[in-house]
């Protein structure tokens, strides 16, 4: 049977994603890396159907099928770099999870926290890894019979990437911390963010000079590098 290899094919996205990683850097480079990255999944019309949710809650995870849309337009390569190896060796695309892709399309599990179906249907998750705005061509349940292979090998990523640093806060991001009413969650986000060690590959070590920031759930953090590890130097509210 002859099939539609050589068509073009148009998708839109279903559903938009609010996240608290509102710049690339940071971001991790997993789902689940940091288990207290919450999001939301709106749901775009006319994909916003209540009826598209029902028994979705039964199920733990899903499967979102996403666009890296700030890397359209920017091409694609045969052969990419992974953080994972230090950007200091190649692999072919297909052997990577890197955004630079034919296509530009990404693959997250999230775990499923709740679903609203009303008044305006949306879907809290946690894990995400995903960009704030993200398009969502695709919801689908994880299928742990199926979905989790008990045999596979994960090649040079074949386990999961463990916090590499301690993170401490200063005077001044303690005090910042303790004025919110949010102060565990984010001070957890914060730990599992940054404990990765969010920076490229070609800084590592101390750098108690250089101040890095990114914005990461509404604020700006301001951290450095210092030999016992992560220091968080404060954060507050950004001003758009």
């Amino acid at each position: 049977m002859k099939g539609n290899a050589g068509h073009k094919f148009l998708f839109e996205p279903v559903a938009v994603v609010r996240s608290p990683f509102e710049e690339k850097f940071g971001i991790p480079r997993q789902a689940g890396l940091a288990p207290d990255a919450v999001g939301e999944v709106r749901l775009l019309a006319p994909y916003d159907d209540p009826a598209m949710l029902d028994d979705l809650a039964g199920f733990s995870h899903l499967w979102l099928t996403f666009v890296f849309d700030r890397c359209v337009g920017q091409g694609w390569h045969p052969r990419v770099r992974p953080p994972r190896l230090g950007g200091n060796r190649e692999v072919g695309v297909w052997a990577s999870r890197a955004p630079f892709r034919p296509n530009n399309l990404g693959l997250s599990a999230v775990r499923l926290l709740e679903v609203i179906q009303r008044p305006s249907p949306y879907l809290r998750v946690a894990g995400i890894d995903l960009l704030d705005g993200t398009p969502v061509l695709d919801i689908k349940p994880y299928l742990p019979y199926s979905d989790a292979v008990a045999d596979a090998v994960g090649g040079f990523a074949d386990s999961p990437p463990r916090p590499v640093l301690d993170v401490v806060f200063n005077t001044d991001a303690e005090r910042d911390l303790a004025a919110l009413d949010d102060a565990d969650t984010l001070c957890a986000l914060i730990i599992q963010v940054l404990g990765l060690d969010p920076r490229p590959a070609y800084r590592q070590g101390a750098e108690p000079d250089r101040m890095y920031g990114m914005r990461l759930a509404g604020r700006d953090l301001r951290w450095r590098v210092t030999e016992s590890g992560i220091e968080v130097l404060g954060f507050a509210l950004y001003a758009e």
